[in-house]
């Protein structure tokens, strides 16, 4: 008699795919609480019995004429930029974000947009079709030939999907609510959902089409289900952004075609999400010019200058251990600048609170916003506001010393063309004059340059005041 394939019981961790063969409280690998999951793997059969005979693979040569990628351009300007250029025929992309932040509106408008020259299809597994066409009246999209469906097999989405007048494009709301029945584990498990996101993605490939899979996102921020999720798709973006906020973020931090940490700016709206064309403009356009603890940093954000605004706010606490508040920055970047200043400035933070915060709900990566953040903790401390229409950027090193930074050209053109007229910035390399066209430049060396200009003396703060009056 033919022995049949036996299962086993193990436990897979949800945060990092480990496989474990008893229950635990902690992952042994990632170290994550409660995230292991009981699911059922069938034991494969003797060795031999159904293999394909095996057979060596061939090589080809690096040398070779390559075809340029034809990509489909969606008209939404914001989205194709972070995209690369446009959507390549057999890729796939990885969209994740909070609940409620604005994916599956984003998703919707893509697909209406490329209707027009691409068969496009939207496949949900979260709401019914008759709330996709609520939405889609709502964003003024309903007659959009846009073919829908709500489906969650993955069985039946690969067989309507595998097709010669299949769709060109097609969009998965979400990549957790899908399952194989192949499978015993719940949907959006590890197993269901690295299963479900191969079997589309290879559908992909071979047929051609564009694939774009929403995925859900864990309380860090990170999209849920195995880390290998990210490692198989071709693009991951994520949605950021705060739903009480209006501006939303579209940010790549991974593409095979097109550059990384591009972004997209998008403003939310009654009728939907629309892009903001110049950002830096956006951000700052509730500015307040004369108040202390404000400095406008220049960044760069991919291929983009975006100027934004950072905000310090120092007060004095009755704490034992004061508060340190980052709303938009690293909180460890921000203890690194504070040591700094009181070590080589003198400065004194151990009985204020800190609060720092990225206007516009923008989170910000490069070091380039050190000096921002020295100037507007230091203008805070002083209690004296920034000389006016003044953008900063350089990074700090542990000496106070303040290092060049990449692209300083084009975030001087940016604050040029907002009207800004002075710069604060490290001292450029090989001496190059003190000037650029619009822009008067102040090179500085060390942070304690900086401090002088604001005026943030040791003693002259507003704490130190307060405490010389009692």
């Amino acid at each position: 008699m033919p022995t049949l394939a036996r299962s086993t019981t193990l436990y897979t961790c949800q945060q990092c795919g480990a496989v474990q063969q008893k229950w635990g409280g902690r992952c042994e690998a990632c170290g994550a609480w409660n995230a292991l999951i009981e699911e059922v793997a069938a034991r494969p059969g003797p060795r031999g019995r159904g293999s394909r005979a095996r057979r060596p693979i061939a090589f080809t040569a690096l040398e070779g004429d390559v075809s340029p990628v034809a990509r489909r351009m969606t008209g939404i300007a914001e989205f194709d930029r972070v995209t690369g250029g446009g959507l390549v025929p057999g890729s796939a992309l990885l969209i994740g974000g909070d609940p409620g932040i604005g994916k599956s509106t984003l998703l919707l408008q893509v697909a209406a947009a490329l209707s027009a020259t691409a068969r496009c299809a939207y496949i949900s597994g979260e709401e019914a079709v008759d709330q996709l066409r609520l939405r889609a009246e709502r964003l003024g999209l309903r007659a959009a030939p846009v073919q829908l469906a709500a489906e969650t097999a993955v069985a039946n989405i690969a067989a309507t999907l595998d097709q010669p007048s299949g769709p060109e494009v097609v969009v998965i709301d979400s990549i957790q609510t899908l399952f194989l029945e192949a499978l015993e584990s719940a949907p959006g498990t590890v197993a269901q959902v690295r299963a479900s996101a191969q079997e589309l993605i290879r559908l992909a490939k071979r047929r051609g089409f564009v694939l774009l899979l929403v995925g859900h996102v864990t309380k860090e921020g990170m999209i849920a289900g195995p880390r290998v999720l990210e490692h198989m798709v071709d693009t991951v973006l994520y949605f950021e952004g705060e739903r009480a906020h209006q501006f939303r973020i579209l940010r790549a931090v991974k593409n095979r075609f097109g550059a990384t940490d591009e972004i997209g700016v998008f403003e939310m709206t009654d009728a939907g999400l629309n892009e903001v064309a110049n950002p830096s403009a956006l951000f700052l356009a509730e500015r307040e010019r004369d108040v202390s603890g404000a400095a406008v940093f220049a960044g760069v954000e991919g291929s983009r200058p975006v100027l934004v605004e950072i905000q310090s706010l120092i007060a004095p606490s009755s704490l034992g251990t004061p508060r340190r508040a980052v709303v938009g920055w690293d909180s460890g970047r921000l203890a690194m600048i504070m040591a700094v200043l009181e070590a080589r400035c003198g400065m004194a933070f151990g009985a204020a609170d800190v609060y720092l915060n990225v206007a516009g709900g923008l989170r910000i990566g490069e070091p380039a916003a050190d000096l921002a953040v020295a100037a507007a903790l230091a203008s805070s401390a002083s209690g004296r506001p920034m000389p006016p229409e003044t953008v900063v950027f350089g990074e700090i090193g542990l000496a106070g010393e303040v290092r060049a930074v990449a692209r300083a050209e084009a975030r001087l053109k940016e604050a040029a063309k907002l009207g800004f007229t002075r710069a604060i910035v490290p001292v450029r390399r090989g001496g190059g004059g003190g000037a650029f066209p619009g822009i008067a430049l102040t090179e500085i060396a060390h942070v304690a340059e900086l401090l002088a200009m604001v005026g943030s003396a040791p003693g002259e703060g507003p704490m130190e005041r307060r405490a010389q009056h009692g």
